[in-house]
């Protein structure tokens, strides 16, 4: 063999080498890049359709180190809920926007009634994520909270029953970032 075969096939077996591992590196990258938090929650509307007679006793919210959350106290069980972004929070009943502070918009509905003045909105300022809490009122059988957040981000809802004291809470999670 001359230089000049050497040459070539040392610089064909690098390419070969390079084409064959590049790919390899670049999905090994991704494939190992775990989600935030461990969080796969998605922005995507959460729902339950559950009705039962139930009334909101509070709205209160907390930071964690991964999301920051909030939760409405409701007297009876858990009711159903739809919660997912809008462009605009809007009033039950009238229709009328809710104007709500932050980048993005979440809608909270559940299925609880609230007949008497609406409840004290938590204190969000200093929050991660949250930027504001709204209530958007009650109108058949059902009430509205509006939550603006920093950006759309990924959000969980689930409900807890407390059957020993009658009350539920309705639990909405929105992650710090994807």
């Amino acid at each position: 063999m001359n230089r000049r075969t050497i040459r070539r096939s040392a610089a064909a077996l690098a390419l070969g080498l390079v084409a064959s591992t590049a790919p390899a590196a670049v999905g090994a990258s991704s494939a190992s890049a775990a989600p935030y938090c461990g969080i796969t929650w998605g922005s995507l509307t959460k729902s339950s359709t559950t009705m039962k007679a139930t009334t909101v006793r509070g709205l209160r919210a907390g930071r964690h180190a991964c999301f920051d959350r909030l939760v409405i106290d409701q007297r009876g069980p858990a009711t159903g809920y739809h919660v997912r972004y809008v462009p605009q929070v809007t009033q039950d009943g009238s229709g009328n926007v809710v104007p709500v502070a932050g980048g993005a918009k979440l809608q909270v509905i559940t299925r609880a009634a609230r007949y008497t003045t609406p409840p004290a909105m938590p204190n969000v300022s200093g929050f991660r994520t949250f930027r504001q809490v709204k209530w958007a009122g009650s109108f058949e059988g059902q009430s509205t909270v509006g939550l603006g957040v920093r950006a759309r981000l990924p959000f969980r809802v689930f409900t807890i029953n407390d059957r020993a004291t009658g009350t539920s809470r309705l639990v909405i999670d929105v992650a710090h970032r994807w």
